[in-house]
């Protein structure tokens, strides 16, 4: 990680490596993480979503320059909130390298020996026996997006039953063409509103569950800057009901890997309580031990 250098990530200054002491030495945010500012419970004191843009961009550039610019390529496995920092100016860094591995571009699938990530945030392919790519950042990458846009935990078990999971309470408004619902229930200004749908489909082309059929980072991070139209998604979670909807997906495939030669929702706490399994992992009984 010393080698890399991004003004999206954070910089990796020293380490120490002592019988009595190891540890890494990176540059201060003074900001600390995104999620510190995206739960808080005054909304009055959260940063606009003009600023959350901006973030969520410098976030997608700094995953971008991992996967598609680096001489080996660089999968994180822990994209979420608590790992993107923010410095002085809010400007974003991705940090948290622990679970990062370093690959090599010529290989399509990456070995995985056991599960990584944060349950919430990980891609499905993670917990299960499917193929792993890089893609799985681009997933973890979408649970963050509607985190940002909800500012909420993406799982609240204090909320009434539909908008427990936020990303398919918003794919289903989405898919109703009810998108003013969502925008009065995450209080966003009408000055807003186009920025937040971009943002939205953007999230639901993320979280796609074959992995062949998201996007790579360097046309998500177009798609957001507007450099890209963002074509309409398909339903992320259908999965969840019938088995994946296999419609469109030779298409989707050939625009989303233009760019690269391939084929990753929060950590769902309440006052009382860790909640351990979102919709995907109840659906194929996994369960992760609460620390």
């Amino acid at each position: 990680m010393g080698r890399t250098h991004h003004y999206n990530l954070v910089k990796l200054y020293g380490f120490c490596f002592e019988s009595s002491l190891r540890a890494l030495v990176y540059e201060f945010m003074v900001n600390g993480s995104l999620d510190y500012h995206l739960f808080k419970t005054n909304k009055r004191d959260m940063i606009g979503f003009e600023k959350l843009h901006e973030i969520a961009l410098g976030t997608g550039r700094g995953i971008a320059y991992l996967h598609e610019e680096c001489p080996q390529r660089i999968v994180h496995y822990d994209i979420k909130p608590g790992n993107i920092l923010l410095d002085s100016n809010f400007c974003a860094k991705v940090a948290d390298f622990g679970l990062a591995k370093l690959c090599n571009r010529d290989k399509t699938h990456i070995s995985m020996t056991r599960g990584r990530g944060t349950p919430g945030y990980a891609a499905p392919e993670l917990w299960m026996p499917l193929p792993v790519t890089h893609k799985c950042d681009v997933y973890s990458y979408g649970m963050l997006l509607f985190e940002i846009i909800g500012r909420r935990r993406n799982m609240d078990v204090t909320l009434g039953d539909s908008q427990q999971w936020f990303p398919i309470w918003a794919w289903a408004k989405y898919e109703k063409k009810q998108l003013n619902d969502l925008m009065i229930v995450c209080g966003i200004e009408e000055k807003d509103q186009e920025l937040v749908e971009n943002m939205l489909k953007v999230a639901l082309c993320c979280v796609q569950y074959r992995p062949e059929t998201r996007p790579v980072m360097s046309i998500v991070v177009k798609m957001l800057e507007g450099a890209l139209e963002i074509p309409e998604p398909l339903n992320p979670f259908s999965h969840l009901l019938s088995g994946v909807n296999e419609t469109g997906d030779s298409l989707v495939r050939i625009a989303w890997n233009v760019s690269g030669s391939d084929m990753s929702s929060s950590e769902m706490v309440t006052k009382s309580m860790v909640v351990t399994k979102t919709p995907i992992m109840k659906r194929h009984e996994i369960t992760m031990a609460s620390i």
